[in-house]
């Protein structure tokens, strides 16, 4: 049913106006970003990256990873400008715009049937209230996030062609690549299949069998990505495993799945109301019933409304299913080293704001369209301006830290962090006070001690320093920085011999490390 009486709205051309918007809208939002520094996982996987630095021979670019498509990407930024973080920020927002162009036309081709020429601003408001969402700001600012973003783009594309290819079928072909690439960027797409043919089921074909039967090659096609899937996690490293930062994982599988409920929640509340986003949660585990049971009890209600309404209303069990699916691989069974990261709801989020517009929509029917699209606009220019708040933590390193250690003070990771920025700004004293502080949070903690030995060094306390570097090798025997910050320890004490060793053991841990190399040639 189509709200647009003769003369008003309905002369608009949305098919050009509504990436006009979109993009529009994009570049205000994020234009504050483009400066924004590398940060956390950015220095691992792309400054220290050696992998990036040359696009050819391809096959060096992309080795020692599971996420190629991600990969090559990067070493395309790094052919085009070097490390000039404007670059990689302009990628990253391109992928979002395209992914959000993607979302409008997935759902102005869902609603067409039912809502008439109203699909087209129901699908727009879809759009923007998705793209515009602080919570994409971790995939889309936090450079090296782009993995979740492209892989939600190729996620997008895979639903998008295969809508288009009922009506011609050289179109599943390109659902079919779309799905190969999005494999290659990061395993969350494993979903991918099971949503295509549950919308096939719910707005296509009237039964999964029939679906299967009618569209046997395609599915076949699209289960066969799986295998590509399999084959990139058994030769490259399990990054997926290894979020923010080295480490491994550290939880049982049963100590994940119960703390998930908990963290599930928590991104269901930032979605309605986003405050306060953080960088890094370092999410504590739940341990006791009160902390599990009436999560639990929630999750699985929810579960049970969604298996309802798949059986009395398909379209509402769709989003419900979007939703819990595409999170499934990351806030279920499968430990990954940290519990909670805002990014991992970039997908799952559309289905809960295209639940917010077409059920805003519904219970306001009577309501004049101009009141309509009145409040619509409000919501998005409000979401838009908490972004654009969001991208200002992002301007520094000191900046994006200090936020994270005011609302996450029990955080040890990011009081380390804190701490290199503070010391990069020329404070090392106050930087000590937040190595000091992460130790006491966790004493295991290598790189926290490895960061207040470099810090002690700097003041000339070099014994003291000494002391930190080897506790941090106990910690972490492979630490090829604490080596190198060893091997510095042992030179201002005029032991060359010694530190000449630290220097040869750092390079036989990483070869690539180029301050290690270049202290040792001065030897």
């Amino acid at each position: 049913m189509s709200d647009f009486p003769d003369g008003t709205l309905r002369k608009i051309d949305l098919g050009r106006l509504a990436p006009v918007l979109i993009v529009g809208a994009l570049l205000v939002a994020y234009v504050n970003s483009l400066a924004a520094p590398f940060i956390l996982d950015d220095l691992r996987s792309i400054v220290r990256n050696v992998h990036i630095r040359h696009l050819w021979p391809l096959g060096n670019t992309i080795q020692d990873t599971s996420r190629p498509v991600v990969h090559l990407s990067l070493a395309l930024n790094y052919a085009l400008d070097g490390y000039n973080v404007a670059g990689y920020h302009a990628f990253n927002l391109a992928v979002h715009m395209l992914a959000a162009l993607t979302l409008f036309g997935i759902a102005r081709r869902t609603l067409d049937a039912h809502y008439g020429a109203s699909a087209r601003w129901l699908a727009v408001i879809i759009a923007l209230v998705w793209a515009l969402h602080p919570l994409q700001t971790q995939s889309v600012t936090y450079v090296i996030q782009r993995a979740e973003s492209l892989m939600g783009l190729f996620y997008l594309l895979t639903l998008y062609c295969f809508i288009r290819g009922t009506h011609s079928e050289p179109w599943y072909v390109a659902a079919l690549v779309c799905c190969a690439l999005g494999m290659a960027c990061k395993p969350i797409m494993v979903t991918a299949p099971l949503i295509v043919l549950l919308y096939d089921r719910t707005f296509v074909a009237k039964s999964v069998m029939e679906a299967l039967r009618q569209r046997c090659w395609f599915y076949l096609g699209l289960a066969a990505t799986w295998v590509l899937l399999a084959w990139l996690l058994a030769i490259g490293p399990r990054e997926w495993q290894g979020s923010a930062g080295p480490g491994q994982v550290s939880f049982s599988t049963w100590e994940y799945l119960r703390t998930q409920p908990g963290v599930i929640l928590h991104y269901l509340r930032l979605m309605l109301y986003p405050s306060p986003l953080c960088l890094d949660y370092a999410w504590p585990m739940a341990r006791t019933a009160s902390e599990i049971a009436h999560q639990a009890l929630v999750i699985t209600a929810m579960l049970a409304a969604t298996a309802w309404a798949w059986m009395h209303k398909p379209w509402l069990g769709f989003l419900g299913a979007w939703f819990f699916l595409i999170l499934a691989p990351s806030s279920s069974a499968i430990p990954l080293a940290d519990l909670a990261f805002e990014h991992r709801v970039y997908l799952s989020l559309a289905a809960v704001a295209a639940l917010f517009v077409i059920g805003g929509y519904e219970l306001c029917r009577r309501v004049a369209l101009p009141v309509k699209l009145g409040v619509a606009a409000l919501v998005v220019l409000g979401l838009g301006c908490v972004t654009i708040h969001r991208n200002l933590d992002y301007r520094s390193e000191l900046s994006i830290w200090s936020d994270t250690v005011a609302k996450r003070p029990n955080n040890w990771r990011a009081q380390s962090d804190l701490g290199v920025a503070l010391e990069r700004d020329g404070r090392t004293t106050e930087a000590m006070v937040h190595y000091e502080e992460a130790i006491r949070l966790k004493p295991d903690y290598a790189i926290a001690h490895s960061n207040l030995g470099v810090a002690l060094a700097k003041q000339g306390q070099i014994e003291e320093a000494v002391a930190q570097f080897d506790e941090a090798l106990r910690l972490e025997p492979a630490s090829a920085n604490a080596l190198y910050n060893l091997g510095l320890a042992f030179a201002k004490r005029g032991q060359s011999v010694r530190a000449t060793s630290c220097y040869r053991r750092a390079l036989l841990v990483d070869p690539y490390f180029a301050l290690a190399w270049n202290a040792l040639a001065k030897r």
